[in-house]
């Protein structure tokens, strides 16, 4: 037996099948909607159901769940995603020092500069703490300077 169990309301079973029929939505919307119905109508069991409408178990198990505990309108609809912003650990101070030290002579036994040997000099100089070649990688190409 499952922990969460779904009771639909007359109007809600109407409500998921006039969205069925009406075509509109999302195909996601639709899929949780025949989810919803079928698990309130207890005629299949999970894999019984995964099967049938081509999802995963798991699926079924998370649109029952977030429809008992969050209600049928978040279960309908995707999680709004948020977008956080990454902060890169190159500040301007930071790009303004690898620029520089792109344009200076290379290491002694160098012909130029790596992305590797740039990495490591700026680790090596405490402008900053740590810094992979591929950071360096980005930050160089973002601002059109070549190291060859």
């Amino acid at each position: 037996m499952e922990k969460y169990r779904l009771n639909l309301t007359a109007e809600e079973r109407n409500g998921l099948l006039k969205l069925i029929k009406s075509g509109k939505g999302s195909a996601n919307m639709h899929t949780h909607a025949r989810i919803l119905l079928a698990v309130d109508e207890n005629v299949f069991n999970d894999d019984e159901l995964s099967k049938q409408l081509h999802v995963s178990q798991k699926t079924i198990q998370r649109v029952r769940t977030i429809a008992v505990l969050e209600g049928l309108e978040v279960a309908l609809n995707r999680k709004k995603y948020t977008s956080t912003k990454r902060v890169g650990k190159l500040t301007g101070e930071v790009e303004a020092h690898l620029i520089t030290l792109c344009c200076s002579t290379p290491p002694t036994g160098r012909s130029r500069w790596t992305l590797k040997l740039l990495a490591d000099k700026l680790v090596e100089l405490e402008i900053i703490d740590e810094v992979s070649s591929t950071t360096i990688q980005r930050t160089l190409k973002k601002t059109n300077l070549s190291l060859g």
